[in-house]
């Protein structure tokens, strides 16, 4: 071959190399689905995450069925007020024995962030998980 086509070959070789996806580690991709159900609130405190947290905290308790050993402590979900559309931002913090498995107990800031009033008492929802590291 001549010398030229071996330099386009490696030329080839590695535009491809570089052009190749980057591998993500698996823990950080996660299929996003969304639940739906009951939105209630609570006052916080020490919570199932080992956080102290304060009703003015945009905190939410999940489901204990959803909750196990804790490995949502700390990540963010998205929350959408079906009745009006409004959405906000809660951070997981704790668990909830009282609750389905599509439903959320949300600290009495969230619960108001989402233009529900407190003699609502109940909302419905529709929430996922935000990717890991996500911060509003």
């Amino acid at each position: 071959m001549a010398p030229v086509t071996y330099l386009t070959l490696a030329l080839a070789f590695v535009g491809s190399a570089l052009a190749a996806p980057t591998p993500v580690a698996p823990e950080l991709l996660q299929k996003r689905v969304t639940h739906s159900g009951r939105g209630t609130f609570f006052e916080v405190g020490l919570g199932a995450c080992g956080k102290f947290n304060v009703d003015s905290d945009l905190i939410v308790a999940i489901a204990s069925s959803r909750f196990g050993g804790g490995d949502n402590c700390e990540q963010f979900v998205e929350i959408v007020n079906k009745k009006n559309g409004k959405h906000a931002f809660g951070l997981v913090r704790d668990s909830c024995p009282g609750c389905g498995s599509g439903d959320l107990d949300m600290s009495l800031s969230l619960f108001k962030a989402l233009g529900a009033s407190l003699d609502e008492g109940v909302i419905s929802i529709d929430w996922h998980f935000k990717e890991r590291g996500f911060k509003p």
